[in-house]
C-alpha cells in the first residue's frame, strides 16, 4: 500500500529537520507544503529529500492541506497521512491511523487527543475550545467525534478522489468532515499521544474558533440547505401566522389593529418566505451540481 505523509509547514525550521529525519525511517514518500515560510523550512526539507510544494505567500493552513490533497491525488497514493510540523505528534502513532484504512474498516481516520489520558497534555484553554468546536461539528455530521480539529489524520484514495477541500483557513478540518459525511465516508478515531513542547506552535484560539464556526455554518448551509434554511423558515412562518391570526381577531373584535403585533406578523412571514425560497433554490442548485459531477 502506497502511503504518503504530508506536512503543512509555516516557519518550522526548528522542527522540520527532526520530523523528516524520523519519518524517513518508516517512509520515503514525504511531501512538505511550505506555506510561504520566511525561514529555511523549504530548503531544509529539500536537503533532507522531501518533496516540497511552495506557496509564494502565506495562504493559510487550509490552503496547505488542499495542496497536499491535490499532490497526493496526482501521485495516486493509497493513503495520505497529514502530520503537523510543530512536533506535537509521534511518528510511532502513524501506524495507528493507517491501520483502519489498510484493513478496509474506514475511509478517514482521526488521531484523537481525547480517547485516553493523553488529553492531560493539552492546555486547558485549548481543551475547552476544541471540545466546543467538536460539538458544533458533530451537529453537522453523522458521526459523534471527540477531536474534530486534530491535524493528524489518514485519508483513503477514495476520499482524495471524491473530496475537493476549498477552505483556506483552519475551518478546512470541519469542511472535510462535513463533505465526507455527506458522501457517507466512514470516519473513525484512534487514540494518539500528544507532545506539547517549547517549540510547539499553537494557533490563536479566537481566530481558530471563528474560522471553524464560519466554515461550519457555510458548509452546513450548502450540504443541508433544506435543514439549515427550512427549519428556521417553518419557525418564522408559524410565528408570523400566529401573530397574523391575533391581529385579525383583535380587528374583528375591536376594530383596531395592534401595530406592534401586526409588524411582527408581517416581518416573520417575510423572513419565513425568504428562508423557504433560499432553501428550495439552494437545494435545487446543489442537486443540479451534484448530478453534473456524477
Amino acid at each position: 500500500m502506497s502511503v504518503i505523509v504530508g506536512i503543512p509547514a509555516y516557519n518550522e525550521e526548528k522542527n522540520i529537520a527532526s520530523i523528516i529525519t524520523k519519518l524517513k525511517k518508516i517512509t520515503d514518500k514525504i511531501i512538505v507544503c511550505d506555506d510561504g515560510s520566511e525561514d529555511l523550512t523549504s530548503q531544509i526539507s529539500k536537503d533532507l529529500g522531501a518533496q516540497v510544494i511552495t506557496h509564494e505567500k502565506n495562504m493559510g493552513y487550509g490552503a496547505a492541506i488542499r495542496s497536499l490533497f491535490l499532490k497526493a491525488k496526482e501521485l495516486e497514493c493509497d493513503v495520505l497521512v497529514t502530520f503537523d510540523a510543530d512536533g506535537q505528534h509521534r511518528i510511532e502513532d502513524i501506524e495507528k491511523v493507517i491501520k483502519p484504512i489498510s484493513e478496509n474498516e474506514s475511509d478517514i481516520v482521526i488521531g484523537s487527543r481525547f480517547l485516553d489520558d493523553s488529553d492531560k497534555e493539552v492546555p486547558s484553554y485549548r481543551k475547552v475550545g476544541i471540545k466546543v468546536i467538536t460539538k458544533i461539528t458533530n451537529a453537522s455530521i453523522k458521526k459523534q467525534l471527540t477531536d474534530s480539529q486534530s491535524g493528524f489524520r489518514a485519508y483513503s484514495k477514495q476520499v482524495l478522489t471524491k473530496l475537493s477541500p476549498s477552505e483556506l483557513g483552519m475551518g478546512i478540518s470541519t469542511e472535510i468532515l462535513i463533505k465526507a459525511s455527506s458522501h457517507e465516508f466512514r470516519i473513525t478515531e484512534v487514540p494518539i499521544k500528544i507532545l506539547y513542547g517549547e517549540n510547539t506552535s499553537t494557533h490563536n484560539p479566537v481566530s481558530h474558533g471563528s474560522s471553524v464556526l464560519l466554515s461550519t455554518i457555510k458548509f452546513t448551509s450548502i450540504e443541508h440547505p433544506l435543514k439549515f434554511y427550512g427549519i428556521p423558515s417553518i419557525v418564522f412562518l408559524i410565528i408570523g401566522i400566529s401573530f397574523t391570526v391575533w391581529t385579525i381577531q383583535e380587528y374583528a373584535i375591536s376594530g383596531d389593529i395592534i401595530t406592534n403585533v401586526a409588524i411582527i406578523a408581517i416581518g416573520c412571514v417575510i423572513v419565513g418566505v425568504v428562508l423557504l425560497l433560499c432553501a428550495i433554490l439552494l437545494y435545487s442548485l446543489v442537486s443540479v451540481m451534484r448530478e453534473g459531477k456524477n
